[in-house]
Parts: structure tokens; sequence; C-alpha cells
């Protein structure tokens, strides 16, 4: 039974990633704010959405990202563990997928930096990252772009 489970639990997480390895899974990156939570149920399936309102596109193309109401949306499973906590009016850096899984994010729950109070926190130890825009440029600079 304990290998079964830890089977399961094995599942629902993802080995951590490194900014750049974010970066190259990435389908879409933008920064942006998110509005409430709704529930959104598509067939037997319920989602909690989160409106989210582009304010750049870093790559990709948004107008791709999963839509609710006509506008871009963060669709996680509803009930899904370990979700990062997000509230309305919270500035992000997104990391996403494009199609509607568990979870948009990059590497299970690790593409997403809020903006707190003008910082964020990214990188690793060695080499954090708090400036908003030297995370923009982290990000460009995994891509290749300047």
């Amino acid at each position: 039974m304990a290998a079964l489970m830890a089977g399961v639990a094995g599942a629902t997480t993802a080995p951590p990633l490194t900014l750049a390895q974010q970066v190259k899974k990435a389908e879409v990156i933008v920064r942006g704010t998110l509005g409430p939570a709704v529930s959104v149920k598509e067939g037997e399936v319920t989602y909690l959405a989160y409106p989210l309102t582009v304010a750049e596109t870093i790559s990709g193309d948004a107008a791709r990202l999963p839509q609710n109401d006509g506008k871009p949306a963060l669709f996680f499973l509803q009930g899904l563990a370990d979700v990062p906590e997000l509230k309305s009016g919270q500035e992000v850096f997104a990391l996403l997928y494009t199609r509607k899984q568990d979870s948009p994010l990059v590497g299970f729950n690790q593409g997403l930096y809020p903006v707190i109070d003008g910082k964020v926190s990214a990188g690793d130890a060695k080499a954090p990252i708090t400036d908003p825009a030297k995370l923009r440029d982290a990000i460009r600079a995994a891509l290749g772009t300047k």
C-alpha cells in the first residue's frame, strides 16, 4: 500500500526546474494581473479559472491561452493540491502551457512569479532575482532574445 501511495504522490509533483528550463518548456510567457477566480464546468471536469489581463507578452502568443468569457484565463483543476496562492489583483509573471490540464503553469505550478511590493522571487540561492525587470531580462536571455 505504501508503494502505491508513493506512486500516486509522485504523479502529482514534478522535479524542480531551473528558470531556464521553465522558459524552454513554456509555450507562452506573460506578465499580467489576475482577476477573481470563477468556477467553470466542462463536462465532468470543474476548473477554477483566473481571468488574466495581459500587460506584456514576453514569448509566444497570448491569444493561444485558454479563454473564459472571451479573455485569457489560467485554468486550474478544482481541488488540485499545491496550487500557488493566487489573489485577485495580483501581478504575476506566468510561464504557461496553452492547453487545459491540471495546472497551466510550467513544471506543475513552478512557473508563477508574483510581483509583491514591486519585487519577485526567482532564480536560485546563488543568483536570486528580485527585480521584475531583471526577471524579464533573465527570461529573454534563456530564450536567446534581448
